[in-house]
């Protein structure tokens, strides 16, 4: 039969996989740093919504504390380029070492399966709209959408032109890739092969199947313990293509079947997840954090039930409008509704809410986190709103309090056995 682990054993598992069981580590925070946390995570999903700072810096900040922003724009878009941009669960940073593992992806979408309905015709009918485009981009060297016409047009998919729609079908196939950013975070296109290192193009491309295998074998350690859902979705591979790669794992030993006390669904144990006794995990954590990104496992794992409320209504939100969960030992404890005002430098907490059961010492070490948080993001001072259940005991411990520097080493809350 097969071994049942408790849910909170399950957590642990969880947060070790993930980087959240250990103490943040002390020194300078230089590429080995930022890298090693990375290749716990396999990829830092990007996205547009930008109110407190843009999703892919704030994984690391979760994990490492304040690091320098800069050394991961190095990274991803400088020299020597150590991460590229890729679909992996979503727009995603990902170390270059897994670029063969993509390509798979791009080879369908070149094929026009996998890629969104309204950029399929540049497969097919519409494919020499796409290839002018690459002509352009091969010619005049690297082209933001604007340079190439406009990114928005009179309607279509998402209200884009023609020419970005192209550069889209062109970027999922691999085709082209992103040089840099500019401004406002616009994506500047280059051909691949003018990007991406040669002693990464010229490995091997896997056969699909060994990619799958790898891809599932690469969330199963970033997850710890998880369904066969979790591990497909981490970077969002079919049923159909990750089926039978699962059972090829269990097969080698790679992933242990268990049972997790209250899930339904039969888990999967990596063979090498750590099961620490306890946690040192102080940390907030993004909409699209690793952790929980996956809301049905956040409430499996969490009891929490978790929900982006961006799109939602104002007078409809329950907990805010860019809400990040505060994690403290095994405990999602506390969420923040957050906002940086830039022009008044401060971080504003415009809701804050307690979970059920808070530890004694919650307020103390969300402020302690919330100032480390506005001195990284270079803001003056933290302001508590009104908003929320815990704002009042909040805003005593932390009332328009500067962004000093704080002690790193406030005792976590140890996980529960």
């Amino acid at each position: 039969m097969a071994e049942t682990l408790s849910l909170p054993v399950a957590r642990r598992v969880a947060l070790a996989a993930q980087g959240l069981a250990d103490p943040r580590p002390t020194g300078v925070m230089n590429w080995g740093t930022l890298g090693r946390a990375i290749g716990r995570l396999n990829l830092l999903q990007i996205d547009s919504v930008n109110v407190l700072t843009r999703a892919h810096y704030m994984p690391l900040f979760s994990r490492l504390g304040s690091y320098p922003r800069s050394t991961l724009e190095a990274a991803a878009w400088g020299r020597p380029q150590r991460l590229f941009e890729y679909w992996a669960h979503e727009a995603s940073l990902l170390p270059l070492d897994m670029q063969p593992l993509l390509r798979w992806r791009m080879a369908r979408a070149d094929r026009g399966i996998g890629v969104w309905s309204g950029l399929k015709a540049f497969a097919t009918e519409r494919r020499p709209e796409a290839e002018a485009v690459l002509q352009r981009i091969t010619e005049m060297g690297p082209l933001t959408a604007a340079e190439l016409g406009g990114a928005r047009g009179l309607g279509g998919w998402w209200g884009w032109s023609d020419s970005k729609a192209a550069l889209e079908w062109l970027f999922w196939s691999g085709r082209i890739t992103t040089r840099t950013r500019r401004g406002t975070f616009e994506r500047v296109y280059d051909l691949t092969e003018r990007v991406l290192p040669a002693s990464i193009l010229d490995r091997p491309t896997p056969e699909e199947a060994e990619a799958h295998r790898a891809l599932l074998a690469l969330s199963a350690k970033a997850l710890g313990v998880a369904t066969a859902n979790d591990l497909r979705d981490y970077f969002r591979l079919s049923p159909d293509d990750a089926k039978p790669r699962l059972d090829e794992l269990v097969e080698a030993g790679d992933l242990i079947p268990v049972r997790v006390q209250g899930w339904e669904q039969q888990a999967y144990l990596h063979r090498d997840a750590r099961q620490p006794r306890r946690a040192l995990a102080r940390a907030l954590l993004a909409p699209f954090d690793p952790l929980i990104w996956a809301r049905d496992r956040t409430e499996r794992l969490f009891g929490l039930r978790y929900r982006i409320e961006i799109y939602t209504p104002a007078d409809k939100r329950l907990h805010g409008y860019y809400v990040l969960p505060f994690l403290l030992g095994d405990k999602l404890a506390a969420r923040v509704d957050l906002k940086a005002d830039r022009h008044a430098s401060a971080l504003l907490v415009q809701n804050a809410h307690a979970e059920p059961h808070p530890p004694a010492d919650l307020c103390e070490h969300l402020a302690a986190e919330l100032t480390l948080m506005a001195a990284w993001l270079g803001l003056d001072r933290v302001i508590v709103g009104s908003g929320g259940d815990l704002a009042s005991a909040l805003g005593q411990v932390l009332p328009h309090r500067g962004a000093a520097p704080i002690d790193e080493n406030v005792p976590a809350v140890p996980l529960s056995e």
